[in-house]
């Protein structure tokens, strides 16, 4: 049952190009250190350049108990490097149960990285809510045999025990204390006028502990919440189709999100939560996102993919369209972490014409690809650790929209919500200088959500930004209008009210003459 006995090089060759890296990011704290590398050289379609960066990227990322040896050292290795013929699909799980008195088997599948459940017990519409819960939290997952729509309301009724549960203690007594209560940043104050340009505007009057205290709690809830809605299981045939009654046809979203089904492709059991996330982002793709920066109707639309961040809030891309652009003709542009190319197309939109997005992401590449041909917009399009490689020379402007929290991601679906020790906003800042044209602008898109939790404070962002031998040129604000800033419920809505949204008009400070 083990995960690591079955993995091999030419797994990955049979993965579509834009699961492949997710899928060496999972796998990059569980395998042996020359495993990982072996795989990443012989197994991934990814141009040479592009697995250096990767391999860079993923060792980064290692748990210190896992020292990795020099990667130029194991670079040298690769030419002696074969890849082992072996089916594609034997690079995945399984999951075992019992049935009619037969052992069975699928193949399992978690876009978060979610291990098979050890314990899985069939269930169907005869199965209450409260046995339900009890067992998911118990660790026992429950395969569906019943109607689809009931497992969807079973599902419900789980998550509504889970939000109740998650108000009391283990003994049923409700909080004294709600670290994210409302007077702990009643007296945040943010300052958006020249104080800002000089550094020296003060961070929000929060006690910082207590706040990162509160939001590490809460995402400790979340992912306790995922994992026992995670135990409600659907059987999947070879061609992602469902045999439930009132099962909709799924097929197409299911492929976007995990692929074509292989050659080979054997029968899958994957979440019903996960299968919901799916359909969502099928739907997103399909009617996808009005971006009023990009224009009027009906020519102003992002289609986001599955494993994408979506650009649902619009404030900060309205942000590009007002900031005035640099001075000087044919501008170079640079898009760091392009996602879906919304920016990017905002900026062409603009009238710019040199533009180079970057991304790591196959998924997101290929995402901003149709986007960008959709929009009719010219966008050179390159895989890439931050910055595109030295002989596409240096940009006049180059844009960055780094993930806001700096927080470990839980999987490989949060990489564009958390940022891991701020690794993106660093590399972005520290290697800002090398790639800008004389007289060029970073423009750095960021929320302050992660000072309001107490995540980062206005002082360590301003420094990083000086010792990266920058200064600030200028700052545009917005306030944020999705539906959480106004949702008193969410648990984080202390400090959404308090957020800011900027822009950063960053330029290279000149070096001192003596």
């Amino acid at each position: 049952m083990g995960l690591l006995p079955k993995i091999s090089p030419m797994s990955l060759l049979g993965l579509p190009l834009n699961t492949q890296y997710s899928t060496l990011a999972s796998l990059a704290v569980k395998l042996p250190v020359t495993t990982l590398f072996r795989l990443t050289v012989t197994g991934a379609n990814m141009p040479v350049q592009s697995k250096r960066q990767a391999l860079g990227t993923l060792f980064d990322g290692r748990a210190p108990k896992q020292p990795a040896r020099s990667l130029n050292s194991l670079w040298a290795t690769m030419p002696a490097m074969q890849p082992i013929p072996i089916s594609p699909t034997a690079l995945f799980p399984t999951i075992e149960w019992q049935e009619a008195g037969q052992p069975c088997t699928a193949r399992w599948r978690s876009e978060r990285g979610a291990a098979p459940p050890k314990k899985v017990v069939l269930a169907d519409d005869t199965m209450t809510a409260d046995v339900a819960y009890r067992l998911a939290c118990e660790g026992t997952a429950l395969l569906w045999r019943g109607d689809f729509q009931n497992a969807r309301q079973m599902l419900q009724a789980m998550a509504r025990r889970s939000d109740e549960s998650g108000k009391t203690d283990k003994r049923g007594r409700k909080p004294k204390v709600n670290p994210l209560a409302s007077k702990i940043v009643a007296d945040c104050s943010i300052d958006t006028g020249a104080a800002a340009v000089s550094g020296m505007d003060s961070a929000p009057a929060i006690d910082p502990a207590e706040a990162a205290k509160g939001f590490h709690m809460h995402r400790q809830a979340q992912a306790q919440r995922a994992r026992v809605l995670g135990m409600v299981l659907i059987n999947f045939d070879t061609d992602y189709a469902m045999a439930l009654r009132r099962a909709p046809d799924a097929r197409q979203a299911c492929a976007e999100g995990w692929g074509p089904p292989a050659a080979d492709e054997t029968a899958c059991v994957a979440s019903l939560r996960e299968l919901l996330g799916l359909i969502s982002a099928h739907e997103w793709r399909k009617n996808g996102i009005e971006i009023a920066a990009l224009g009027a109707a009906p020519n102003n639309r992002i289609y986001p993919h599955y494993g994408v961040f979506s650009p649902q809030r619009g404030e900060y891309v309205s942000l590009l369209v007002k900031m005035p652009l640099p001075k000087g003709e044919d501008l170079t542009v640079f898009d760091i972490g392009t996602g879906t190319g919304v920016l990017a197309a905002v900026l062409a939109r603009r009238g710019l014409s040199h533009i180079v997005a970057t991304d790591l992401d196959p998924r997101a590449l290929v995402c901003a690809q149709e986007n960008l041909q959709r929009l009719q917009v010219d966008v050179e399009l390159l895989q890439a650790n931050l910055f595109p490689p030295i002989e596409k020379g240096l940009a006049d402007l180059i844009v960055c929209n780094p993930p806001w929290l700096p927080a470990r991601p839980s999987s490989p679906l949060e990489h564009a919500v958390y940022d891991e020790g701020s690794s993106m906003l660093l590399g972005y800042l520290n290697g800002l200088a090398a790639h800008l044209a004389p007289d060029g602008e970073g423009w750095l898109v960021l929320s302050d959500l992660a000072e309001h939790l107490g995540l980062r404070t206005r002082a360590e962002l301003l420094a990083a930004i000086k010792a990266a031998g920058l200064q600030v040129a200028g700052r545009m604000d917005t306030k944020p209008a999705h539906a959480k800033a106004s949702d008193a419920t969410d648990p984080l809505h202390a400090a959404r009210t308090k957020e800011i949204t900027s822009l950063w008009r960053l330029k290279v400070k000149p070096a001192k003459v003596s």
